[in-house]
């Protein structure tokens, strides 16, 4: 199928052909039809699956064909992410396929100047991408008003619900239009997310890009189970032995993410961190500098890196299990992404059994085992067998996977300020010197340089 089967105009098709579009993915040929016909949407996406096209081509020939504009403070077409990273990212697509249309669009989030964002809304918008905690912000100075609101996107609204948004999207839907288009994506479904989507939807199209829950099939994934004491070497024995090129490297806090690239910064190796502590425009840096091959390996926390596209990514490194689930696909979703090959590696020790048992439910496999000479776990990290379709999890495997970000299932390990080089010198003598540095990090009484809490 071709994007002239699917009936877009001219102006979208030439945009299509100059970025080299050549035909659409599976989530945009179900998802184009659909937009363009007005009905509401109900689509289980991944990252990489070409959704943000699936939503804003649509919506930008529906604007277009319409014409008129929006009246000062008014918006037509309201887009909601969760993180800023996604909010500009989602923004650019916008910009980017609109480039042949007389449309206007901006984007509003928090942790930046806000006067900007204010002088955009008065002219009135078409397209206004945003994230919850300010759009909700800028309603009640009275800066917009949805009165011409046409349409809704929740884009990626699990992970909205994770990082704690739900009152203020219900804040939000009271002052919403009833009468309106609805497009809902989300990788995985809850619940939750069902609820919501019963509420917001209007017999939706239902869309299925990917099997429920499950991770990218062009993914390669890898267990390399260890101790706590020698997880921090192993890395770096396996990121100079494996000769990795540019990978994304998932901890569960921030302050392990500032201390892991502290680390690697010392021996030589080019890293950077993203996380909610940092700045907005030194996280837009970071992903900047790794994005043009400036930076190695990008350290980051499951809040800062949803919804990152970062092109070509041929490896994901979970240094830290998640303790959700669900948040096991949204990493390894970086790599393998539109038809590609990536790799997902992952440093589990006996601790994170609990943990990675509810991944494996999930997503209904077992994850292939391996172990590197000198690092290998006090205690094997046992497999879980083969999960049976429509198998229940464990107790504590639910637990795990029901757990909220920042608050984990087990025992963190050792401090993150404890990363050793491997090196040449052999697995025992690094090993030595983990124990060395663990020592010396619990004299400091495991603070970073910057004092800063474990938080994400």
């Amino acid at each position: 199928m071709s994007f002239q089967a699917l009936k877009l105009i001219d102006p979208l098709l030439r945009t299509l052909e100059s970025l080299g579009y050549d035909k659409p993915t599976p989530v945009q040929q179900q998802a184009i039809p659909a937009v363009l016909a007005g009905r509401d949407l109900l689509a289980a996406a991944q990252t990489g699956t070409g959704k943000t096209a699936g939503f804003a081509l649509p919506l930008l020939q529906r604007l277009t064909m319409e014409g008129g504009k929006a009246a000062p403070q008014s918006v037509r077409c309201l887009v909601l992410a969760p993180t800023r990273e996604l909010a500009e990212q989602v923004y650019e697509s916008f910009r980017r396929y609109g480039g042949n249309l007389p449309l206007r669009s901006s984007v509003a989030y928090g942790g930046v100047a806000i006067d900007p964002q204010l002088a955009k809304l008065r002219k009135g918008l078409d397209v206004l991408v945003a994230t919850p905690g300010r759009l909700l912000d800028l309603h009640r100075q009275g800066a917009v008003n949805f009165g011409e609101l046409q349409t809704l996107v929740l884009d990626e609204a699990d992970r909205m619900l994770d990082l704690g948004f739900a009152q203020d999207l219900d804040a939000l839907f009271a002052v919403l239009p009833a009468e309106r288009q609805t497009l809902l994506f989300s990788a995985t479904f809850s619940d939750a997310i069902r609820a919501m989507a019963g509420k917001l939807l209007s017999n939706p199209v239902s869309v299925q890009a990917s099997p429920v829950n499950a991770a990218a099939r062009t993914v390669r994934q890898m267990v390399y189970t260890t101790d706590k004491k020698t997880k921090p070497a192993l890395f770096l024995h396996l990121l100079r032995t494996k000769r990795w090129g540019q990978a994304l490297v998932f901890v569960k806090t921030r302050k392990g993410a500032d201390q892991l690239v502290s680390q690697l910064q010392a021996e030589g190796i080019s890293a950077d961190a993203i996380h909610g502590d940092k700045p907005q425009p030194a996280r837009l840096r970071a992903l900047e500098r790794f994005k043009a091959r400036e930076v190695q390996l990008l350290v980051a926390t499951d809040v800062a890196a949803r919804g990152l596209d970062i092109q070509a990514l041929p490896l994901v490194v979970n240094f830290d299990l998640p303790t959700v689930a669900e948040d096991y696909v949204h990493r390894i979703g970086r790599t393998g992404r539109a038809g590609a090959e990536g790799e997902a590696v992952s440093l589990v020790c006996a601790d994170e059994v609990e943990l990675l048992r509810a991944i494996e439910t999930l997503t209904r496999q077992v994850l292939k085992r391996d172990e590197v000479p000198g690092f290998e776990a006090d205690h094997r990290v046992p497999s879980t067998g083969t999960p049976a379709a429509g198998a229940k999890p464990s107790q504590a495997a639910r637990r795990a996977s029901a757990a909220r970000p920042g608050r984990p299932m087990a025992p963190q390990g050792l401090p993150k300020g404890a990363v050793i080089v491997a090196g040449g010198k052999g697995a025992k003598a690094a090993a030595k010197a983990a124990a060395k540095n663990v020592a010396k990090a619990m004299a400091r009484g495991g603070r970073s340089p910057g004092g800063r809490s474990g938080k994400r």
